[in-house]
């Protein structure tokens, strides 16, 4: 079984999100905002080259980090698509202007 973890990384009103997909193996792989898949040999070898990429965790942000980072979690959550290819074009978002 599969487990998917979703990271977000904000550059002004710019979200980016990324997926980290851990395997049964114990492998994990990274789909990224470009549409690739990065395979690494472990979920720690993922997460921290997501963390050097300034990525966090999207389970781990609470409202104050949100807001911090220029956007509520009530207004946004981790894409949605039927494959990786949509997928692909919702990776990035543009966020709109404050109220």
């Amino acid at each position: 079984m599969t487990q998917d973890q979703w990271w977000i990384a904000s550059l002004g009103r710019t979200v980016i999100w990324a997926r980290l997909r851990v395997l049964e193996a114990g492998t994990a792989e990274v789909f990224d905002s470009d549409g690739r898949t990065l395979p690494y040999d472990s979920e720690d070898t993922a997460r921290a080259m997501l963390l050097d990429a300034e990525f966090v965790e999207w389970a781990g942000l609470d409202e104050e980090d949100a807001q911090m980072r220029g956007f509520s979690l009530e207004t946004l959550s981790p894409p949605q698509a039927d494959d990786d290819a949509q997928l692909r074009d919702r990776m990035v978002q543009v966020l709109g202007a404050r109220a």
